[in-house]
């Protein structure tokens, strides 16, 4: 039995080891290529709002003042009665790139933020939609710049990244861990040709590819899904790039209580049944195997102290070991090229943190109920 336990390890560890070596190395590895100084496209920001006057307050004025040749920021505010209307009126007139667009209006078969979405591609003035939200801060004045660097003639799409702001407690700890480790999957699955998702909070595309495939209408009365189900859509092995220059991230404000994380991850997880069948068995592989690992090395090191077998230990202490250290090594790599989103001596404490949260997910995802209608 043990022999079995310790094969069907291996087996697993092997299948981690596949990812890690083809596919984050990709983004470990990666070389930066930027255009700046090139041609300088129009861009429109959009930035859809319910309720967000304080976070406004903020951002408009450091949206205002990015250094870009040729841009607009368009404000969505969807319905909001919290002051927000009365805000933008009064000091609209002192940004020089701010539009205001009040939608008073909802709909059944969409979405809110679709619809706020697809009410600015429509009003947008220039071909390329930069896309974040009210609770984001751009790292630069060069934002912009730094993410119309990575489009092109070819490259019609550009996922950025989009971290969480650091602070104390375990909750934040694992929210920017989780994050970070999904970036490091869906940035280098897009380096990769197998592009499934991007952010909303810092994503470009040109306006063109949003009506060419109708926009969200496929799944527009899905909650979610204006940046993934749409990536899924409209992406291929060749028409998108990554943004991993400093310069281009966008810091978020990240949830305080851990039900409004666990609401906020159910929703996003919801939306995951609607990917391409590629990409869920990619993802879904990457996972259960992460899952075995820790299951199959876990039963046979109590095995092996209960049978007080050396040998085992010896050999169970190589398999893992060899998995953590490369696993380690290119964590680290690109942990320092997203602005050392987590903490490096954390690392095996995370791997740990992810066995325990795929297991309860995959429990929420087979009970989950309807998410509600709410943006955030």
């Amino acid at each position: 039995m043990t022999d079995s336990l310790l094969y069907a390890l291996c087996a697993f560890v092997l299948i981690q080891l596949f990812y890690y070596l083809f596919i984050f190395t990709r983004l470990a590895f990666y070389g930066k290529s930027t255009n700046y100084g090139s041609d300088s496209p129009g861009v429109t920001v959009l930035v859809c709002a319910l309720n967000e006057k304080e976070n406004l307050m903020e951002l408009l004025p450091l949206l205002d003042a990015q250094e870009y040749p040729e841009f607009e920021v368009i404000l969505l505010d969807d319905r909001s009665d919290d002051g927000s209307e009365d805000f933008m009126r009064g000091n609209i007139h002192s940004w020089k790139h701010i539009r205001y667009i009040r939608i008073n209006d909802e709909f059944s078969h969409v979405t809110p933020k679709k619809y706020a979405l697809t009410v600015g591609m429509k009003q947008a003035k220039y071909p390329i939609a930069l896309m974040t939200d009210a609770d984001c801060r751009p790292n630069s004045v060069h934002w912009i710049t730094a993410m119309t660097s990575q489009i092109s003639e070819e490259k019609s799409i550009v996922i950025g990244f989009s971290p969480y702001e650091k602070e104390p407690g375990l909750l934040n700890w694992f929210i920017r861990s989780e994050t970070f480790y999904t970036a490091v999957q869906y940035l280098s699955f897009s380096l990769a040709g197998l592009t499934y998702m991007g952010v909303g909070r810092n994503i470009m595309y040109k306006t063109q590819v949003f009506f060419a495939n109708k926009g969200f209408y496929r799944h527009r009365h899905i909650m979610g899904g204006d940046d993934d189900i749409f990536l899924n859509e409209v992406s291929t092995s060749t028409n998108t790039a990554i943004s991993i220059e400093p310069e281009s991230f966008v810091y978020s404000k990240p949830k305080t209580t851990w039900s409004g994380w666990l609401r906020q991850k159910r929703r996003h997880l919801a939306v995951s049944q609607f990917y391409r069948k590629r990409n869920k068995m990619m993802l879904g592989l990457l996972s259960a195997s992460h899952v075995a690992v820790w299951v199959l090395a876990l039963l046979t090191l109590g095995l092996a102290l209960i049978n007080k077998d050396i040998l085992l230990l010896q050999e169970l202490g190589v398999v893992v070991g060899v998995r953590w250290i490369i696993q380690w090594i290119l964590f680290f790599i690109i942990n320092r090229r997203l602005d050392r989103t987590v903490e490096w001596f954390s690392f095996l404490l995370m791997d740990f943190a992810f066995f325990i949260y795929y297991v309860f997910f995959g429990f929420f995802v087979m009970t989950r109920r309807k998410p509600r209608n709410t943006w955030n």
